[in-house]
């Protein structure tokens, strides 16, 4: 575990369970560690799983730093079909060919995401619009399109494609989502695609090889807790 001990508090790597929020693992170290302030060095969805940095204390001071630093994540697109949430959160809900689709014609696409590219958000995300978490007007069933940003992306590499299921490693800057990413290769594809898994593998230097489960880190500092009674 990387971390810095002592009063000025910590800095903990979590491997996020599949299913849990960021604020649920948030919950859970601040509890575990007594801390009176925990806060985490950026969002994953429920559905996604990987490096979670958790800061208690005075070291909540660096999760903008750590915000800062690149990323990378392993994300799993179904091609052929899309979903209004980008991702497995909603059922899908158009169609499209993958026939067309071969290995080289994946390459070649992947290639025109390197680099400066403007992104637009999901709907199904945590942005605000007009006061409003953009989910929650997506719940509603509003189709408001968010702004587009600029976004980087320093690499994408196919890890495995056997169609319909593409596997690529992508490193990318602050504020990229994956789920509009994966989106927007289906479409650069001349089909359509969502995000079927995701697990974030680094921050920076920060790597989730590193990092514990909740359930891991409780048993340790339990195990302390009994050898220093």
């Amino acid at each position: 575990m990387t971390q810095e001990q002592g009063k000025p508090g910590e800095i903990l790597l979590i491997d996020k369970p599949l299913g849990w929020t960021s604020f649920q693992a948030v919950k859970k170290v601040k509890w575990l560690k007594k801390a009176k302030k925990a806060g985490h060095a950026g969002t994953l969805d429920p559905l996604a799983t990987g490096l979670l940095v958790i800061c208690t204390e005075r070291s909540t001071k660096k999760i903008a730093a750590i915000q800062d630093a690149p990323k990378e994540y392993i994300a799993q697109i179904t091609l052929g079909a899309t979903t209004p949430s980008f991702d497995r959160e909603t059922e899908p809900n158009e169609f499209f060919p993958v026939e067309h689709i071969s290995k080289e014609l994946v390459s070649n696409v992947l290639n025109t995401f390197i680099g400066n590219i403007m992104q637009r958000p999901p709907l199904f995300s945590a942005m605000k619009v007009d006061g409003k978490r953009a989910y929650t007007l997506a719940r509603g069933g509003s189709d408001h399109e968010l702004e587009l940003r600029p976004v980087i992306i320093y690499n994408i590499e196919i890890i495995k494609f056997e169609s319909p299921i593409l596997e690529i490693k992508v490193n990318c800057g602050k504020g990229t989502y994956i789920r509009s990413l994966a989106y927007d290769i289906g479409k650069a594809l001349q089909s359509g695609s969502y995000l079927s898994a995701l697990r974030r593998t680094k921050i920076g230097e920060l790597d989730v090889d590193n990092a514990f489960t909740p359930q891991d880190l409780e048993k340790i500092i339990l195990s302390d807790n009994k050898s220093g009674e």
